[in-house]
């Protein structure tokens, strides 16, 4: 068995498309039996006052630590 950790850079972008922060945030990576694949939908959270009206979230990039 496969598990480790996610972990994901989420960008709060401003109006004009300028990156005001980098939020990270981890998950737990579900056990893969080895030579199986696997597909998973993982919800990210921000907090609303991190978002300021006008502003969107982007995730851009996600990394896998696995053992």
């Amino acid at each position: 068995m496969v598990a480790g950790t996610l972990t994901f850079a989420t960008h709060v972008i401003g109006l004009l498309g300028v990156d005001w922060a980098t939020l990270t945030s981890t998950r737990p990576l579900a056990p893969v039996p080895a030579g199986a694949a696997a597909s998973r939908t993982y919800r990210v959270c921000v907090d609303a006052w991190r978002v300021p009206l006008g502003m969107h979230i982007e995730t851009r990039s996600v990394t896998a630590d696995w053992r």
